[in-house]
Formats: structure tokens, sequence, C-alpha cells
């Protein structure tokens, strides 16, 4: 017996959309840890067009730096120069030749990015360092039997390291105690191709974190390195969704069903 439930909502669009163009829509009071099917529906002057769907997951934390509070996140005072926040279309934009990405991690040139320059004044291991807001681990996820065992958070991101000239990025998990503790959890340098990545690592907190994200400069010009939606969240990483959604229309209806976990790999248990 099919058991799945729908929920309707229309979108209105305040005419033509254009090409490339991102749109964005809140949905709110999901249910952790449920899975969502998610419908969308354009709707033209001449009916209903194709529709596209995708699976989507509760998350604790996910910043796409689409806006300019950066999600909290905050550039380190004691570094050598900053991160800047990017798009394709921002004006004023004076890309590098030979890297550096035309696009957030969706192929949107509207979409924005986080990203180091690495032209002039920048020196050779010049270093960029960008800070998460302050965690608190919940010791509530660790059962008692195994209350020497840390909880677990997996930590996504997609990165863009185009260039003859990469350095280096870098991932350290900042423990918040007496004394401040980095650890490097993950890192990867040189050239990795004019494309976007996925990198998922397990982080294991002893107490409040930060995640710092540190770009390196490395020995010339063509060395720009970008991040794009950053995803802390409780438990083991897993695979992710294709993240591949194109419509265009002037009115969207979307549908929203909760999936029962046996149609499901991503689910739980």
């Amino acid at each position: 017996m099919d058991q799945t439930r729908w929920w309707e909502q229309e979108i209105p669009i305040g005419g033509p959309i254009q090409k490339g163009q991102l749109l964005t829509y809140n949905l709110t009071e999901l249910i952790k840890p449920e899975s969502y099917l998610v419908r969308l529906t354009p709707i033209t002057r001449y009916g209903e067009g194709d529709a596209s769907e995708r699976t989507i997951t509760y998350r604790e934390f996910h910043c796409s730096f689409e806006e300019e509070a950066l999600c909290s996140f905050s550039q380190d005072k004691s570094d050598e120069f900053d991160w800047i926040r990017q798009s394709g279309t921002k004006e004023g934009t004076t890309y590098t030749p030979n890297t550096g990405p035309s696009s957030d991690h969706t192929g949107s040139s509207q979409g924005f990015y986080m990203f180091i320059e690495t032209s002039r004044p920048r020196l050779e291991g010049d270093k960029a360092r960008l800070m998460s807001p302050t965690f608190n681990i919940n010791t509530k996820s660790v059962s008692s039997s195994s209350a020497s065992k840390n909880p677990t958070y997996c930590f996504t991101f997609y990165y863009h390291m185009f260039g003859k000239h990469i350095g280096a990025l870098n991932i350290f998990l900042r423990l918040k105690g007496q004394m401040l503790t980095d650890t490097l959890i993950w890192s990867l340098t040189g050239n990795q191709g004019n494309y976007w990545q996925q990198a998922r690592v397990n982080i294991h907190p002893t107490t409040t974190f930060q995640v710092v994200m540190e770009g390196v400069r490395g020995s010339g010009i063509e060395g720009n390195i970008a991040i794009d939606d950053v995803t802390i969240e409780e438990g083991e990483c897993k695979d992710s969704p294709s993240n591949s959604v194109s419509v265009c229309a002037w009115l969207f209806v979307l549908y929203v069903s909760v999936l029962p976990c046996d149609r499901l790999a991503t689910c739980p248990g």
C-alpha cells in the first residue's frame, strides 16, 4: 500500500526567467531525519511542463554563501589575506586567466561562492582562513553504553582548484577550550581540474568546535581556489544524491512527499 503523502505549494514568479537564473524557496517544518521527495512542475499559459524531482534530507547546517552575512562564517584576522565572496556575474570581476571557476558548483553564473585571489600582491605561502560559526556538540547522540565515544559529524563541501600554480586547501578542526587547538583533518594540493568536486570528512569533536578552511597561495598567479555549499550534520558521512535541477516557467507547483525509509538508500539504520 502506497503511504506517500503530498503537500502542494504554488510559487509565483514575477515575470520571465533568464537562462541560468537562480531561484530559491525555503521548505519549513521538515522532520528530522525524514527524507523528502520534491517535485517541481512548471506551469505556463499552455499548461504543465515536464516535472523535475529531487530527494532532499534535513540538514543541520548548510551555507551556499548566497547572503552577504556568509552564514556567520568569519575571516581570520591573523592570516595574510581574506577569502572573497564572488559570482560569475558580479560587477567588477577580475579573474586571473586560466584559473578559478566561472560559476558556483550548481553551474549558475548568478550563484555565489568563496574564493582566494592569488594575483599580486600575494606571495607564495600566504594563507587565507575562513572560520565557521561555533558549534556545540550533541552529547545526547552518544549512548550511555558508549559514553567514552565522541559524537560524529559529517562535514561536506565543494571545492574548485584549477590552475598550474595551485597551492593547497587545508581543513582544520578547531576545538574551543582553555586553549584553541587546531587539527588538520583534510588537505589537497595542486591542480585538480576545471570543475567542482565534493569532499566529505568525518569529524569527532570532544567539545565546542569550529571548522577552519585555509587556502594557501602557490608559486604563481594561476592558483585561485574556491569553495561552495558547506554542510555540517550529525552522523557518519553518506553518499549524496544528485544536485541537478533545471526548470523554467512563470509559475511553479511544488509537491513535497515524505518517503518511507524502505524506499531510500539514504535512510538511517
